[in-house]
């Protein structure tokens, strides 16, 4: 196995952790940002990190956008007191299809796999348009268009 694919398979295995503790049934592609943000000693996580977007930030963000959507449907989460999510140890999650999506925009970024960096990665989840991960960071006021243009900054640069 390569570099990448170990790495790829951590920021996947660390999603399905984060699915898990969330009760969600998928990876879907902010569990995957949550792994990459995991992931130190990456240039992507130093990218992240330097925009303000380390785990408990990103976490942070991620919770305002689901307190936000609920206000739009008109739920206030102060007036009701929501369970945790119930953590299922042994529950097998699976891809989803915005964890699906963000891998195959990242894998498209790179000529080639032997050219695929983990900044390819997080340059797939933030190039979606719409979605709670778009959501989020526009609530947590993360430039997304700066962050991108950085991620291939550093890219070009090849110093991942």
């Amino acid at each position: 196995m390569s570099a990448i694919d170990h790495y790829i398979q951590a920021v996947i295995l660390h999603g399905e952790s984060e699915a898990r503790q969330d009760g969600s049934a998928a990876i879907e592609a902010h569990h995957l940002l949550l792994g990459i943000a995991a992931q130190e000693g990456t240039a992507a996580h130093e990218v992240l990190t330097s925009a303000g977007l380390d785990r408990q930030a990103i976490r942070d963000a991620l919770d305002r956008e689901f307190e936000h959507s609920l206000g739009t449907a008109g739920v206030s989460l102060a007036s009701f007191g929501l369970p945790a999510p119930t953590p299922d140890p042994d529950r097998r999650v699976s891809l989803g299809a915005s964890g699906r999506l963000c891998l195959e925009r990242g894998f498209a970024r790179a000529k080639g796999k032997k050219d695929l960096r983990p900044g390819h990665l997080v340059l797939g989840i933030l190039e979606a348009e719409v979605g709670t991960v778009p959501r989020a960071l526009n609530l947590a006021g993360v430039d997304r268009a700066a962050l991108t243009t950085r991620l291939h900054q550093v890219l070009a640069d090849g110093s991942w």
